[in-house]
């Protein structure tokens, strides 16, 4: 007998929250296979392969609906996730060595005596700010995104 588990049993076994399964559940993105005869979601063995595959192409820095493209066989190649991945983290790299250039230089100068200009601590402000800004830009993004499809999908609920 194949083993089958519940929205919540899942939500334990893969770290995940039972909210964000039935988020992906109503996105289309990740729907169990089967259901109790009261409703319950139940879940089997290559429901939670078809996850481990959502969650590995979220860890290569993928938006949801990237990889629901990617699962349907649309849009990427395996060679095109990983350059997108590549990029990002070059990218990531890039902010971060600025970043510690940054550091360095006010560390030096602390150790050394020198004082401080306003300009050392703007320097190092602004790289900081930097990382800070395309995290939180790419995490409103990503918000959009999810309520623009929520509000989609509570539409068509009510029509």
């Amino acid at each position: 007998m194949k083993r089958k588990w519940k929205v919540g049993d899942l939500a334990k076994l893969t770290g995940l929250t039972v909210r964000t399964l039935r988020f992906y559940d109503q996105i289309g993105l990740f729907s169990p296979s089967d259901q109790t005869e009261s409703g319950h979601r139940l879940y089997n063995e290559s429901d939670i392969s078809r996850l481990q595959q959502i969650l590995s192409l979220k860890e290569l820095g993928l938006s949801l609906e990237e990889v629901k493209s990617v699962l349907a066989g649309e849009q990427y190649s395996p060679l095109e996730i990983v350059t997108l991945q590549m990029e990002r983290i070059k990218e990531q790299m890039k902010l971060q060595h600025k970043l510690l250039e940054q550091l360095e230089h006010v560390s030096e100068l602390m150790q050394g005596r020198a004082p401080l200009t306003v300009e050392d601590f703007t320097r190092l402000l602004q790289a900081m700010k930097t990382g800070q800004e395309k995290l939180v830009v790419e995490r409103r993004m990503s918000w959009e995104h999810r309520l623009d499809m929520l509000g989609t999908f509570l539409a068509e609920e009510n029509e």
